[in-house]
């Protein structure tokens, strides 16, 4: 049986605003690798539209940043939200019962 693992970025005062966060390279690298490590992700509806960023390449990006790109799209994700109609590339909609949808995946 799989693991669940819970995780969730939060500053030492309790918020993160995930739309400003800019961390420095050896943090940055240390989410490539979390990623990369990861067999896939479940996000609520928010989290995943922030993370839709991530979708597409763009010119600004360094070597860094197509590599996270290049990691999270590669993982699958499941998305858990009654209020989205689709969800992009390598992504499945959950929108009922996620209890039996996550002892699924566990299984």
């Amino acid at each position: 049986m799989a693991k669940l693992i819970f995780g969730l970025s939060q500053s030492l005062d309790g918020y993160v605003d995930h739309l400003e966060m800019r961390p420095g390279p050896a943090l940055f690298r240390h989410f490539v690798e979390r990623v990369r490590d990861l067999a896939g992700s479940v996000y609520g509806r928010r989290t995943y539209e922030i993370m839709r960023y991530w979708d597409e390449d763009r010119p600004e990006w360094d070597a860094e940043q197509l590599d996270f790109a290049a990691a999270w799209r590669s993982q699958p994700k499941w998305v858990v939200s009654r209020s989205l109609k689709s969800v992009g590339p390598n992504a499945t909609l959950v929108q009922n019962d996620v209890g039996t949808v996550l002892r699924e995946l566990k299984a």
